[in-house]
């Protein structure tokens, strides 16, 4: 990837549904140009997938949580992640190091789904201990993180 991939992503990551020649022109390099290194960058895996970014206050989501989620054995983690994967409403899970074993990130739209969701947690196999962490206000949100210019 060199600094023209770059320019094209961080124009991509600005609005995905710019066209080739908006970007081309902005980037000073030809339609076809800018339409083969896309392809290729998707071709790569750089370019996962194009999706939308919701609004979640305006669809009634006014509730973010941070979760630290901890196991009691090793042997639970391959369960728990698999059933983490079908709740809609927790948009993260990253296991971490330290003494917890996982941090979720919950969006829901209210205290008291966020404890429903929280119980389902509990009743998770092997789940021995939970922390929330309450989001009052957020500061910078980004998606991707582009690699510096050298």
């Amino acid at each position: 990837m060199d600094r023209m991939d770059k320019r094209i992503l961080k124009h991509l990551k600005e609005n995905s549904r710019q066209t080739a020649s908006r970007i081309g022109q902005n980037i000073h390099l030809s339609v076809s140009a800018v339409i083969e290194r896309i392809r290729k960058l998707e071709r790569t895996g750089i370019i996962q997938k194009y999706t939308v970014i919701l609004d979640e206050k305006q669809l009634g989501n006014t509730l973010t949580v941070f979760v630290l989620l901890q196991l009691s054995h090793s042997k639970y983690h391959e369960p728990f992640t698999s059933e983490i994967l079908t709740h809609e409403d927790i948009c993260e899970c990253h296991a971490i190091s330290g003494n917890m074993d996982y941090l979720l990130k919950i969006v829901t739209n209210s205290a008291s789904s966020l404890e429903l969701i929280q119980q389902e947690l509990r009743k998770m196999p092997g789940v021995s201990g939970l922390k929330t962490l309450y989001v009052l206000s957020t500061v910078k949100n980004e998606y991707s993180v582009l690699p510096c210019d050298d």
